[in-house]
């Protein structure tokens, strides 16, 4: 077979074109064109068959020697090329430890967020469930149904947002009491659910008042509920609020939807601050959510969030809240 005295030049161009490969992409097109299927050596490998048996044993041998030899040459070269490149990436991709980092913030939850879910996760825990409605509320569900009447100063546009057009008696809401109704309507006696939310008056924002606020209103309804229940739950919350030191006391007040009404104070860090307002349903508030006030009787509560923060926390001013500073935000944690 006289392409055969060829093999050692096949191979000598072998060796050059492996040796000359600078990249392992170049030894790849090397390999292909001197080991490949359509190289001269698998050209003449594939020829054996067509001789006879006698020959091919001796043939087959010196064909064989020099694919072991290229396929040798081949495999030292992409060790060095391989040695080089990760020589290169140490280089090149090297990372400077003592450089400072550069950080990202950790998003997370509003402190008043973080306020509302610890409110709720303990009043679950206490057995009541928790319960939310719409910001922009019914006239009658936000005031009439709660014993508000038409003149009262609450309806005033001082004090509340009406929606346009009037006749629609649409307003956002001024508490979360509109959710203490829609329970009473939709549920029967016992109940015991709290009310968490953002609620709306006409104010000004200054260092202690904020035209959007949060509150958390509890409402408890069942057989034989007295103000004892009431005062037992506040001083529990506030305990919670406050640490064990808390204590609430009780001064009278006046509510249309409570009576007897009060105004909740709690004792922290050595002197007492008002929190919030409280008393027994009124018999009328109860008659106008289809509920037997001679069989079933209810007391509800109701406090500030950001007044709750504020206290717990030492802000002075409600500016820090409503802002969106996040220096203020991260001292509180993320909240998750």
């Amino acid at each position: 077979m006289s392409s055969l005295q060829d093999l050692p030049l096949w191979v000598s161009e072998a060796k050059k074109s492996i040796e000359s490969a600078s990249t392992l992409e170049e030894l790849k097109s090397a390999r292909i064109t001197h080991s490949g299927d359509k190289s001269p050596i698998a050209l003449a490998s594939r020829a054996l068959g067509s001789m006879a048996s006698d020959e091919r044993a001796s043939v087959g041998k010196v064909i064989g020697d020099a694919k072991s030899a290229v396929a040798q040459m081949i495999a030292e070269r992409t060790q060095v090329l391989e040695d080089q490149r990760d020589a290169r990436v140490l280089l090149e991709e090297v990372v400077d430890i003592t450089l400072p980092a550069t950080r990202s913030h950790r998003g997370g939850l509003h402190p008043i967020t973080i306020l509302k879910n610890e409110i709720n996760d303990f009043f679950i825990a206490q057995g009541y469930s928790v319960a939310e409605g719409p910001e922009l509320e019914a006239e009658w569900l936000n005031f009439d149904a709660l014993n508000i009447p038409a003149d009262h100063p609450a309806r005033t546009m001082q004090d509340t947002f009406f929606v346009e057009p009037l006749e629609a008696h649409l307003v956002l809401r001024t508490h979360t009491s509109p959710v203490q109704i829609r329970t009473m309507l939709e549920n029967q006696p016992p109940i015991y659910v709290i009310c968490p939310g953002r609620t709306f008056r006409a104010d000004e924002l200054d260092a202690t008042h904020t035209p959007v606020f949060h509150q958390v209103e509890g409402l408890v309804v069942d057989r034989g509920i007295t103000m004892a229940h009431l005062k037992g739950t506040l001083d529990l919350f506030a305990r919670k609020m406050f640490g064990e030191e808390a204590k609430t006391r009780l001064r009278p007040s006046f509510f249309p939807f409570t009576e007897p009404s009060a105004e909740v104070d709690v004792f922290f860090n050595g002197r007492w601050i008002e929190w919030g307002g409280c008393g027994m349903v009124n018999t009328k508030v109860l008659a106008a959510c289809g509920i037997d006030s001679d069989e079933f009787s209810g007391f509800a509560f109701g406090m500030g969030l950001e007044r709750t923060l504020m206290v717990r926390h030492g802000i002075t001013d409600m500016h820090d809240i409503v802002e969106g500073d996040l220096r203020f935000s991260r001292a509180f944690g993320i909240g998750l």
